[in-house]
């Protein structure tokens, strides 16, 4: 299998809010994400420096499909979640990065993807020390309006060693 992640727009989204896009190069080498994902972020926000900067170091790959959206993929789930499966499949990544359960389900149980949310990059960065602590970026990342359910934060919160 090929080192690195297929990234969907929403963990892009909220890392980028909260600076911290740079902890794609030291936890994956590389992320790769469609041009479909890459139209999506650009389209549904300011790019924020991070952005600029991981694209520039390489830790963010931008990449274009060989063939035509599956169909089946396409019916199931937005072009972005869609374009990570499939590039992912064509390039035998087994790691995709999506937080939308349904993507993640569809990802996991149809196509046999390893998957990963932006909480996951958030413990695996503590956990490496690239970063003290997940609570602040977690609620950074909601006050600018991602959401993550709360019983997922309480949960990455004591798993961080940073329960109430």
């Amino acid at each position: 299998m090929m080192s690195g992640i297929v990234c969907n727009t929403g963990p892009l989204i909220a890392l980028d809010r909260v600076g911290l896009l740079h902890l794609f190069g030291p936890l994956f080498g590389h992320v790769l994400i469609p041009t479909a994902v890459e139209r999506e972020f650009l389209a549904g926000q300011p790019v924020g420096t991070s952005f600029v900067q991981a694209k520039a170091s390489g830790s963010i790959q931008v990449s274009a499909l060989e063939i035509p959206l599956d169909p089946l993929l396409k019916s199931l789930l937005d072009e972005g979640e869609a374009a990570v499966i499939q590039l992912a499949q064509a390039l035998s990544i087994d790691q995709v990065l999506i937080d939308e359960r349904k993507g993640r389900k569809v990802a996991r149980d149809i196509y046999g993807l390893h998957t990963l949310g932006t909480v996951r990059v958030l413990l695996e960065a503590k956990q490496g020390g690239l970063i003290d602590t997940i609570r602040q970026p977690l609620e950074s990342m909601r006050e600018h309006g991602y959401r993550i359910h709360e019983d997922i934060v309480q949960a990455a919160l004591r798993q961080a060693g940073e329960g109430l």
